[in-house]
């Protein structure tokens, strides 16, 4: 049976967001120049471009959900410019510049299109801290130090007391600030990115694919209620491109875990002394994220797990003991705000390979995909859609062929069980050894 998107409504993000009309369901035949199957970062920034590049021809974007319930609606809001841990430790200072630049282009990207379009998401350049509970995190930030040096990137000091001056907590140690990331509401974001796409971009909702077939040369979507058929699809279906016969036995569905609190009131932002508006990622990548909204509400976001059964979120059961454990992450930071609830808790699943390599280009004739972004999907699923599109219609540009050299085959993964044991217990024993960090 295939997997499809069927993620709950828990998302705090998308909670937050008011209600508007449903676009659209696919219904009979239609056909199409481009189809575009999937509409997060990538699946829209695919759309976009290539109704920018052709502006005569039909472009169908569809996704299973609504625009923002997905994976790219679900994440702890921050658009970031470096590199991935693993990237920046490649051994190629040129690679690690390639990447950088990219990111940034998805940055200015994105900038662009909020002020164009007013899109309403919370929308700053706040930059990020990278924050330490303990010896193990600072030993993680002195490494941290050592490879911005040799990126050349600026970084910045940050004392505990200064920390605890912005975060409203001393919990931390100490930090590293990075000045060139942002910080938005996602599920905001992603529909605001929707909600503005080029005329000749037909968006359907709640359209789930069933499967795909070659009919007559071209390639046939099957829905529920009807097909698309179209010579060229572009797949930004990150974990969900194996539901296709495409990079199978390569990707590795990961599910993370946030909660949060609803808006502070008055009395309670003055217990809690902190600035608004900031974003933290734990030295120790198996520790804790953690947010200040722009509308006063505090996340906590930690808890990996494997989902071989990746088509929905979670079970009620699970979210309690996941909001339980978020709960003990806030009391120890916020005890002066322990009357304050958690109000939602929710996951999302995105796809990494082993060898932390991203694929991008042809998967078969008139197929193409940009798939496995490894966590860090806002910038590069924008910046790999565009640039998949200019690659679609055989534009050239100096971008194009920096991706193409920065991305490859994700390795592939042993069998099950070994698979699910051996990540399992991978993520047991990265929580186990960054416990001090949560």
């Amino acid at each position: 049976m295939i997997h499809l998107p069927n993620d709950d409504v828990t998302c705090g993000w998308y909670h937050a967001l008011p209600s508007i009309p449903e676009k659209s369901a696919l219904k009979g035949k239609q056909s199409a120049d481009y189809a575009v199957l999937g509409a997060g970062f990538a699946g829209l920034a695919m759309a976009r471009r290539l109704a920018e590049l052709m502006p005569n021809a039909r472009i169908i974007l569809i996704d299973a959900q609504r625009i923002g319930q997905g994976a790219s609606g679900r994440n702890s809001g921050f658009v970031i410019d470096l590199p991935h841990k693993f990237s920046l430790e490649h051994p190629d200072p040129e690679h690690k510049q390639k990447l950088l630049s990219l990111n940034r282009s998805a940055i200015a990207q994105l900038n662009t299109l909020v002020s164009k379009h007013s899109i309403s998401c919370q929308w700053s350049a706040k930059g990020k801290y990278q924050g330490a509970v303990g010896a193990r995190g600072e030993a993680y930030l002195d490494h941290f130090e050592h490879l911005m040096k040799d990126l050349g990137e600026p970084y910045f000091h940050v004392n505990g007391s200064e920390l605890a001056k912005v975060l409203g907590t001393n919990y931390y140690s100490r930090a590293i600030y990075t000045p060139g990331g942002y910080l938005m509401q996602p599920a905001a974001l992603v529909r605001g990115l929707g909600e503005s796409l080029p005329e000749n971009v037909e968006v359907l909702e709640n359209s789930p694919i069933r499967k795909l077939s070659k009919e007559n040369g071209c390639w046939v979507l099957h829905g529920d209620s009807g097909s698309v058929e179209t010579p060229e699809l572009l797949l930004g279906t990150s974990i969900f491109t194996r539901e296709f016969g495409y990079l199978k036995n390569r990707l590795l569905p990961v599910m993370t875990f946030a909660s949060w609190t609803r808006p502070l009131t008055d009395a309670e932002m003055q217990r809690y002394g902190g600035e608004l508006n900031w974003g933290l990622t734990p030295a120790d990548h198996a520790g804790t994220t953690l947010r200040m909204t722009a509308d006063r509400r505090i996340l906590i976001r930690n808890t990996y797990k494997h989902v071989p059964k990746y088509g929905s979120s979670m079970n009620d059961k699970v979210r309690e003991q996941i909001r339980d454990d978020h709960r003990q992450v806030f009391l120890a930071r916020y005890p002066e705000l322990a009357d304050v609830p958690l109000t939602h808790t929710w996951g999302g699943v995105y796809a990494i390979s082993r060898n932390f390599t991203n694929f991008f280009g042809q998967l078969d004739e008139g197929v193409y995909a940009s798939a496995c972004d490894n966590g860090v999907g806002a910038a590069w699923g924008t910046i790999s859609g565009t640039l998949l599109a200019d690659y679609v219609v055989g534009a050239t540009s100096k971008s194009l062929d920096d991706i193409q050299q920065v991305t490859g085959m994700p390795c592939l993964n042993p069998p099950e069980p070994f698979l699910g044991l051996g990540v399992k217990t991978r993520i047991q024993l990265a929580k186990w050894q960054s416990r001090s960090e949560l």
